[in-house]
């Protein structure tokens, strides 16, 4: 399906709901750079909340209305309301390679109870000339970081700088999933059952694999391992009905959305939809027994990172949406869903603030974009009150 922009005239355009009172976080120092930027439902004000990051990953937020972002070199900043920005001490050194570094953020589902007070967070850890994606916490301390703990990391390091996957999501049950990548040298290892690379994997919120995982009774098989065959998953989110999706980077024009099945092999690098960069020749077949075809390729050339369901009564004719991220493509878009499948798609952004990094629905009800770069900002995404 070719993006675009809906051409339908509209019965009855939607009008926005007051924001005020959900805001959070304050609009004062916030600088508009798109105003009522036309979307098939409404207009759309987007405005830029913080600035300045180098190449930043992922945001996340704080109860009290700050935020914050994390950056490949290792740095994860607290953001006030204002816009201002701290480097948070405490973080453990990183690979800081290519794709490597500092990349996921995400908060305990019971954080504020003082308790489970807990950032977790993926990063590439360094061994020798190799890294590793891994999996730790450190407890919040209301304006301080208290001590790292280190979860997990995946079986074996790898030649650094490619593919190490690392998004986060909760799912209902309080369990963990990351993404793993393929690591980008031997695609191959996506469909070796005793190799974390090119999987996604559930945990523990202390870090290890639950005795309900769906390979924990096979021997040849890692525990962790949830599903098989992924190549690098960057976008992932779970609905508000409990079901995990992703996006991921597949070869050249082959980027996917999925459905994140347990046991599923989604079949990388022996199925695909995508070609070589060098030769543009096909990869694998289109499709394979035992194996998932994706539920929606992108076009062209998509890149994706961030993914987040919209639930918003700000955002109410896109509720049970989802919003995806493009890097290379520098797009943001709505795909509709209905039983499982992707039944429309809307191009809501396309180069206007650059590449997305991250999406995210904020609890003040807006939602959010990182973009990527040397000067990486994070947006802020509102309805346009008229």
């Amino acid at each position: 399906m070719t993006p675009h922009r809906s051409l339908r005239l509209q019965a009855k355009r939607w009008v926005a709901p007051s924001l005020v009172g959900l805001m959070l976080a304050s609009t004062a120092q916030a600088e508009v750079v798109h105003d009522a930027l036309e979307t098939d439902h409404f207009a759309i004000t987007i405005e830029r909340v913080a600035n300045g990051f180098a190449n930043p990953w992922a945001v996340a937020f704080l109860p009290d209305g700050r935020y914050l972002v994390s950056e490949r070199s290792g740095e994860l900043n607290l953001v006030d309301s204002d816009g201002q920005t701290q480097v948070l001490e405490g973080m453990p050194q990183v690979s800081q390679n290519s794709q490597g570094g500092l990349l996921d953020v995400a908060l305990h589902p019971e954080f504020g109870d003082g308790e489970h007070d807990w950032i977790y967070f993926t990063w590439s850890k360094p061994e020798g000339d190799n890294s590793r994606s891994a999996l730790s916490r450190v407890k919040w301390k209301g304006d301080s970081l208290g001590d790292v703990e280190h979860l997990f990391e995946q079986d074996r390091a790898s030649s650094p700088g490619r593919h190490y996957g690392s998004r986060l999501a909760w799912l209902k049950d309080g369990t963990l999933l990351m993404s793993i990548g393929d690591r980008g040298v031997d695609p191959s290892r996506a469909q070796a059952s005793d190799d974390h690379a090119g999987s996604t994997l559930r945990l523990t919120e202390t870090g290890e694999a639950p005795g309900d995982n769906p390979f924990v009774d096979d021997d040849d098989t890692l525990d962790e391992i949830y599903t098989m065959g992924n190549r690098n998953i960057q976008g992932m989110t779970v609905l508000s009905n409990g079901e995990p999706w992703a996006t991921e980077h597949g070869p050249r024009t082959g980027d996917e959305l999925n459905q994140i099945v347990p046991g599923n092999n989604y079949g990388w690098p022996e199925v695909s939809l995508g070609n070589d960069y060098s030769t543009n020749e096909p990869i694998g077949v289109e499709s394979k027994p035992g194996m998932v075809d994706p539920v929606y390729r992108f076009d062209g050339r998509f890149a994706p990172s961030g993914l987040a369901e919209v639930t918003s009564d700000a955002f109410e004719p896109w509720q049970g949406s989802l919003l995806a991220g493009g890097l290379g493509s520098q797009k943001l878009l709505r795909l509709t869903l209905e039983e499982g499948q992707v039944a429309d798609e809307e191009l809501i952004l396309e180069g206007e603030i650059g590449r997305i990094r991250d999406v995210r629905q904020g609890l003040d009800e807006a939602m959010y974009l990182l973009t990527d770069g040397g000067q990486g900002s994070l947006y802020r995404l509102t309805p346009t009150q008229r």
